[in-house]
């Protein structure tokens, strides 16, 4: 705390140095337009200062901006997430007393993003969130062993590295089932039954003997002349112990947690539930609606949508009603892949496709690469279709996950929609040229505002309709069948956790309105059972980007240009949608 509070009274004092009046106006002194007001000093100080501290907590993010870190893991003990809440806290306390008249238009935003990054962690600490460390579809032993298998050993530094990361997991996952027990006490705990099978996940990562252990093969690929006996035998001591503790967290899962997890699927039935899911309302979207509003909006875009979609039925004189085309759809071969490597071959191809469409819709794209992989195995079973995974590091490109697991359930007339969302121009896209935005402070390039990256995910898929990727009717319903999945998500995510709905009467509603699969539907209903209110962020960031469009067409005419209208969509990074329309305001008064 002493650190902050000097490093902002030095901003202080050189702020007021440099806010001398001018005596006359031939005075020598400068001009106050080219003196930064107090506020500007201070809010640059906070930034750098935070931005310190969050990366002196989360090793993670260190690591992947090139620092070195005194701990491999986060401090999740219970005096360790205090402390940080405390500090969080007092940064905001700090934040709120900068006089927001006194900054750039451009310093306001960064000063929004800050106290929403903040907010998020005091928020997440608040409600207990910690009590609940794993997903439907994830979790943290996932996480760490994923990055085990994405280490590289070249030198004694990075050597120490992965020893220490191997030391700290068993007492991690200790601290992480701690958490899950008060959770069992207290009622704050995931339903049963979106954890059916989750136990597997965490066995793919139980070995028979270290040499066989997915910890093991960063030693196994190191240089020889980095291998010595006493190395082998404390790196197979600590996997050893790691392997025990993978062990352990199975049989807790198996034997406690699963068979005692609660039988009703709402978050509303957590302790301060019903306020909780507001608050994430609120985060994903960025706005003030309420469950209700959302519920209506949902329902009234799967009226819309599902008329457009009945268009491409009756234009292919398809003899049967649209769920009856659905149901053709998920069980006719032809439109699934025979093979895992013919599914990514062909995302790929569609991948390569639209990066030849984007100088037609940007005049700036990123410099950083990415690439096409599954989905690995140990998560794929219960993991969404697609995601994009950042790079961890400057030296590595993105990636577009794409799950081969049940290649029978994996659509390829859904596939156009979903790279074009996953990949470009949707995440790896919008993401890159965030953190590719070096002027811009740290908070603004790393935060992710679900209801503008998913808002533009979905609205990505919209964009091939303009560059001619949907190459047939089912393409074209494939991308139809996604934007109804997202527009039905904001009827059963508010449904389940608000309304009553129970999980069959999701799953009945998802299967008659999309043309997802069933198994893809089940993977999905028990990601926003498990994950209340992210799910609401697709649509609602979608519906706000078309309108601001709308709108600048109107008011440009002919001067508008739909590469200079996305360019200023992604110009200032992640937002809120509130910002976003602000400055879509003064990107129509500028080209009036």
């Amino acid at each position: 705390m002493k650190k902050v509070f000097c490093s902002v009274a030095v901003a202080l004092s050189l702020a007021a140095c440099g806010s001398t009046q001018p005596t006359s106006p031939t005075s020598t002194t400068a001009p106050m337009a080219q003196v930064k007001p107090v506020a500007s000093y201070t809010l640059q100080s906070l930034l750098d200062e935070i931005w310190a501290y969050e990366m002196s907590v989360s090793p993670y993010l260190a690591k992947s901006r090139g620092q070195k870190t005194q701990r491999a893991l986060e401090d999740i003990s219970e005096s360790g997430l205090a402390e940080q809440a405390a500090q969080y806290k007092a940064f905001m306390s700090m934040l709120n007393e900068i006089n927001s008249e006194e900054l750039s238009h451009s310093e306001n935003i960064s000063l929004l993003m800050q106290k929403y990054r903040l907010q998020n962690y005091i928020d997440s600490y608040t409600f207990k969130e910690y009590l609940v460390p794993i997903t439907a579809e994830y979790g943290f032993h996932s996480a760490i062993g994923n990055s085990a298998s994405n280490t590289k050993i070249k030198t004694d530094e990075q050597l120490n590295s992965y020893m220490m990361l191997l030391s700290e997991i068993p007492d991690y996952f200790a601290q992480q089932i701690a958490y899950m027990k008060e959770g069992m006490r207290v009622g704050q705990v995931q339903p049963k039954a979106v954890l059916k099978g989750f136990e597997e996940s965490v066995s793919a990562f139980i070995a028979e003997t270290p040499e066989d252990s997915l910890f093991f093969s960063p030693f196994a690929n190191m240089p020889d002349s980095l291998k010595t006996d006493r190395d082998m035998s404390e790196a197979k001591a600590e996997i050893e112990k790691v392997n025990q503790a993978y062990v352990d967290f199975y049989h807790f899962l198996s034997d406690e947690y699963i068979p005692e997890a609660k039988r009703d699927i709402s978050v509303k039935t957590w302790p301060n539930g019903e306020a909780f899911y507001q608050n994430r309302i609120k985060h994903f979207t960025t706005t003030d609606l309420t469950a209700k509003e959302i519920h209506e909006i949902g329902l009234a875009e799967v009226a819309r949508i599902r008329a457009e979609m009945q268009e491409i039925v009756d234009a292919l004189e398809f003899d049967g009603d649209i769920n009856e085309f659905i149901e053709f759809l998920r069980t006719d071969p032809r439109f699934y892949a025979q093979t895992p490597e013919d599914l990514i071959i062909t995302a790929s191809y569609i991948a390569k496709q639209m990066d030849a469409q984007l100088p037609k819709l940007f005049k700036k794209l990123p410099r950083t690469p990415y690439g096409v992989e599954a989905v690995p195995d140990s998560i794929a079973p219960k993991y969404t279709t697609g995601r994009y995974i950042s790079p961890s590091s400057d030296d590595r490109p993105g990636y577009y996950w794409v799950n081969t697991y049940a290649l029978d359930k994996r659509p390829l007339y859904a596939l156009p929609a979903l790279t074009l969302h996953e990949a470009v121009p949707g995440h790896h896209l919008q993401i890159s040229l965030a953190a590719e935005m070096d002027e811009l402070p740290d908070v603004r390039r790393s935060t992710y505002i679900s209801a503008f990256g998913e808002g533009w995910g979905l609205y990505s898929e919209y964009l091939g309709l303009e560059v001619g990727i949907y190459e047939d009717p089912y393409d074209n319903f494939g991308r139809l069948s996604y934007e109804m999945w997202r527009a039905c998500r904001l009827v059963v995510d508010t449904g389940m956790h608000m309304f009553g709905w129970s999980r069959d009467k999701a799953l009945s509603y998802m299967m008659e309105n999309t043309a997802l699969s069933e198994h893809n539907v089940r993977t999905e209903i028990d990601r926003y059972i498990s994950w209340p209110g992210q799910a609401l962020s697709y649509k609602i960031g979608e519906i706000k980007i078309k309108e601001l469009r709308k709108k600048t067409e109107l008011a440009l005419g002919e001067k508008f240009d739909v590469r200079d209208f996305h360019d200023a969509v992604l110009a200032h990074g992640s937002v809120p949608l509130f910002v976003l329309e602000q400055n879509i305001d003064q990107f129509i008064e500028d080209n009036r």
